[in-house]
Order: structure tokens, then sequence, then C-alpha cells
């Protein structure tokens, strides 16, 4: 059996010391959760309100879903943009759209102010398909996303394709014909199963190493008004008329916001003193997926990239795909290595207490992933691939695949900034800056990312 070592763990400074809450603490604003969520929340609302803010952490910072990632950044949702349009209506579904879209400027935004200066590729990115019925799906997305002025997503189908006859003209200027080989060579595959190609812009970051050097960034700049307690569980939060009060075990927070930026509940009993019950939502708002990863190094002689691989032709967008990103990686002290990351293979989890990031990493898992790289994508199969990294990380799903981000309806005082549903850092940093926004009390736009009418 493997272990769960993750390469973006790897990478974080080994001498930082993590201090927990050592006494009662009074504060305009408490964070839970010291992943890329939070960590955008507490960068927005330090830099564009006055707020004096704590932020606690159950374990280490980024040592959750944020360490334990694909390190993709896309500004897609895990579900069609057609399928947007169809629950939220058009303009609302656009919205939230360039909601996600325009949190590049806001990840470039958090970037320049930290100075920072870790690897951050950006890049046209890809995703195979190998059905009609995949194909049809991402036109109509298409459809829509030209319908509300978004950028369309680039499609290439082959001229081999056999259905190219039996595509509506309803499609006609939203999507281009070119040769199998052109198909496969974006896809960096030998495998002819791939009908087409879709391209888009993505990026990679290590997002527990952007974590950690925006949290010592915040630490500096604000240290009159900024705190992070690591290794300090909350296990209630008491929400009273104005104010709520955390139990930090052996100590307290008194907050006048608590802002949950957690991957789901764990271990957390909300009481609400002045109203109606809510800890009960908690097992229905969220459920909780293990996505499975191994990773291995190369001597640097591509650019980086990020490709899908939906293998199977089920056109459905909840079903399991393979993913592919390639990217600088310091490894050794040599600087002249790609890391190649692969995932695919998930795990849906009924209760979240049965998912520990300590429960290793099983052969059958490894094995599927070693599958994939030796059929699927093109790699020399002279060459026996030695994954020096395997690991996992619970992925928070909320029941409409969207992301939470506002205030709890029964009580205000709680807000929310959660749920990464397969895709979390673009999502996570818009959230961080729609918070601020709410905290600082600006007028704030109806969202897809509101609580649903059926939780309030």
């Amino acid at each position: 059996m493997k272990k769960n070592n993750s390469p973006w763990l790897y990478q974080l400074r080994k001498d930082r010391v993590h201090e927990g809450l050592r006494t009662d603490v009074n504060t305009d604003i408490a964070i839970i959760g010291a992943g890329i969520a939070g960590i955008a929340t507490a960068f927005f609302i330090l830099k564009y309100t006055d707020k004096k803010v704590v932020m606690v952490e159950r374990y280490k910072l980024a040592h959750g879903a944020t360490g334990h990632n694909a390190g993709q950044v896309v500004s897609y949702f895990e579900r069609g943009f057609a399928s947007l349009v169809d629950e939220f209506g058009l303009e609302l579904a656009a919205d939230g759209q360039r909601n996600v879209e325009d949190a590049w400027q806001l990840l470039d935004e958090m970037y320049t102010d930290a100075g920072l200066n870790i690897s951050f590729s950006r890049f046209l990115g890809h995703a195979g398909l190998s059905s009609y019925e995949q194909v049809i799906l991402h036109l109509k997305n298409n459809y829509w996303r030209k319908k509300a002025g978004l950028n369309t997503e680039r499609v290439i189908i082959s001229k081999d394709a056999d259905f190219l006859g039996d595509i509506s003209a309803d499609y006609k200027d939203l999507y281009s014909v070119g040769s199998h080989s052109e198909v496969l060579s974006l896809l960096e595959t030998k495998s002819k199963n791939f009908v087409a190609v879709l391209s888009y812009q993505k990026g990679c970051v290590n997002s527990a190493l952007f974590c950690e050097e925006v949290f010592l960034y915040l630490l500096k700049k604000y240290s009159d008004r900024f705190a992070l307690y690591e290794l300090t569980p909350i296990t209630k939060v008491v929400l009273r008329k104005g104010s709520a009060l955390l139990d930090a075990e052996s100590h307290t927070i008194e907050a006048k916001k608590v802002i949950l930026c957690t991957n789901g509940f764990t271990g957390i009993t909300v009481i609400n003193e002045t109203g109606l019950d809510i800890n009960t939502k908690f097992h229905y708002l969220v459920h909780g997926t293990v996505g499975y990863m191994s990773g291995y190094v190369e001597k640097m002689n591509k650019p980086p990239i990020a490709i899908s691989y939906l293998t199977d032709p089920d056109p459905s967008p909840e079903d399991p795909y393979f993913y592919l990103t390639r990217r600088f990686y310091e490894y050794e002290g040599d600087k002249d290595y790609n890391l190649i990351s692969i995932g695919g293979p998930e795990l849906v989890l009924d209760d979240h207490a049965r998912y520990s990031h300590q429960h290793e990493y099983s052969e059958e898992v490894a094995k599927t992933i070693d599958t994939f790289v030796n059929n699927i994508y093109d790699v020399d199969k002279n060459k026996k691939i030695d994954f020096v990294f395997t690991w996992h990380g619970l992925m928070g799903y909320t029941k409409n695949g969207i992301r939470l981000i506002g205030p709890e309806p029964k009580n205000s005082v709680l807000m929310y900034n959660l749920g990464c549903n397969g895709i979390g850092i673009l999502p996570s940093v818009y959230g961080g800056k729609r918070i601020s926004d709410l905290v600082s009390e600006k007028a704030v736009k109806k969202s897809i990312f509101d609580v649903p009418e059926e939780y309030r």
C-alpha cells in the first residue's frame, strides 16, 4: 500500500512554526478553514475593510483539499453551462460564469500584492471528447455561452467522425473540422477513440504553496489585525444576534461574523440561538468525494499543459474522467523537471468521518492510473513510469454542484464560502471577494452562489 504523499505539501516550508490558540480571542471576523477559500477570504476582507480577522484551522494551513488537489486552475463548472441556464435562467447563469472567469484577475491581484514569484502557468488547455453525445453537449453549452455574450470554447471535430452530418445547423458556427491527427496531437494521445477536442484557458499552480506565501504576506502587512491559529479544531459555533461564539475546546473565539471556508462540516455543531435550528441542513448541503491522483517527474522538455480525457462516451458531466497536468516542478534541487500529475478514480463517501488524509493509497487505484498513462497518454512505451507521488483528497460537493457563497438565511452572522465541487481555486477566490463585499455592506446582486431556496 502507498502513502498519501502530496507533491504540493512537499514544497511547503519545513521550518514554519504552527501555533495553536492559547487564549480566548475577540475579533470582528472569524474564518474557519485555512485553505484557498479561507486565505482568499482573509485577503480581500483585510484589503478592502478595516476589520480584524482571526483564521482557525483544525490541522495545518493548506493541508486539506488545497494541498491534495490536481493543481489545475479552470473557469468552468463540473456541469455544463446549458444546465446552469436551465436551472437559473440565462442572465443569472451568465453572471455566475463571468464571476468565475473574472477571478483570474482576482488571482492576479493576490499574486501581485503579495509579490509572489512561485510558478504559475497559463495556457490553452484541452479536453478530449470520445462520442457524438459529448460533442453535442458541449456545442449546446457553446450555443448558450454565445447567447449570453460569453467567450465560446474552441471545438475541433475530426473530419473522420461519422456523425458530422448529424450535427444541427444551429451549431454550425460553434466548431471547426480538422484532421484526426490534429485532434490527437492536441490531446497528446495516440488513442483513436477521441473524435473531438475542446479548448479553453487553463492554468496550474501549487495552491498550497500559494496559500502559504499569501499568508506570510498578510501576517506581515496586517500584523495588527490578522492572526492564524493552526491545530485548533472548532467543535461548536453558537450564533447569537450580532455575534458568534466559537468553541475551540480549551478556549473560545467571539466574533461579529463567522465564515465557514471548509470542505464540509465535519465535527462542527452549529446552534442558532435566535431562531430555527440550521444544524440538520449540513448533511444535505455537502457530500464528500475522494479523488485519487498520482504523479511522476521527468526532464522538462515540454511546456505546461492541462488535458482532460472523457474516455466514457456517456455525455453526463458528472461521470468520472481522467485529467492530466504537466507543470514545472522543483524536485531534489534540480530545476529542470516537469511534474506529470494524473487523476480520475473517485470514491463517494456516505460519511465524511470515514475519510482521513492518513488513509493509504490502494494498489488498485495506482494500477488504474498506470493503465491510463500507458494506454492513453503519449509516453515512450519503453520508459518505465515511476510514480514518486501518490495522493488523495476530499472534495466537498454541494447538492447542485454550485459553490455556496453568502449569508446563512436563518442568521446572517454565519456566512459560507464552501463546496469545491471538484474545481475549487477560481470559485474560492471569487468567493473571498464576494464575502468581502458583503462584509463591507456593498450592494451585491442576486447570484447562483446564494444559498438555494430549498435550504431556507
